[in-house]
């Protein structure tokens, strides 16, 4: 197996970590697979691990340089201390699709920027699990948000496997296989 551990910085790990639990918390709320259990309910993780531990590690981020990170830890612990802190407020379904869409957009540039397939994976199921939260919110349609839910749950474990790998020197990137003798990329 090929051993590419791009562990980046210990703020980096943290960011991932609080990123990951926020992820898995909120997403497991909206799956309904825990009896009891709604989005609702990860509201006090999602303002404090998602919001405030994610924006000041972003903060960090940026202070070691490190852009993609950085702008990706600060804007996204944006939307979590935004999303908990309206958490029972008086918004329309409209207005908090036009919210998940917004971010959603935010998500797409953080795929796009990741370098890591680790991360550009996490942001990639972060916007699906966004835009189906979204879109579920704008037709009134429990089905895709329960869908978007796994999303969250699936980028939230991808996050924290992304950070247990940084910090245990695990693999994070497949192995390639070589080309059989003889062939070449142009065949």
């Amino acid at each position: 197996m090929d051993d590419d551990v791009s562990a980046g910085s210990s703020t980096t790990v943290a960011g991932r970590l609080a990123l990951g639990v926020t992820l898995l918390a909120v997403g497991l709320g909206y799956t309904g697979l825990i009896d009891g259990v709604t989005a609702a309910d990860a509201v006090s993780i999602a303002r404090y691990v998602g919001g405030v531990a994610l924006f000041v590690a972003g903060l960090m981020a940026l202070r070691d340089r490190d852009t993609v990170s950085g702008t990706a830890f600060a804007t996204v612990g944006a939307l979590w201390f935004t999303w908990a802190v309206s958490a029972g407020a008086e918004v329309s379904a409209n207005a908090s699709g036009l919210f998940l869409l917004l971010f959603a957009l935010v998500a797409l540039t953080l795929t796009v920027a990741a370098a890591d397939p680790l991360a550009k994976g996490t942001y990639g199921l972060f916007l699906i699990a966004l835009i189906l939260l979204a879109v579920a919110d704008l037709a009134g349609h429990d089905g895709l948000a329960r869908a978007g839910g796994w999303f969250a749950v699936a980028a939230g474990a991808v996050a924290w496997y992304a950070a247990t790998a940084a910090l245990a020197h695990w693999p994070t990137a497949l192995p390639r296989r070589a080309a059989r003798p003889g062939v070449t990329a142009t065949g």
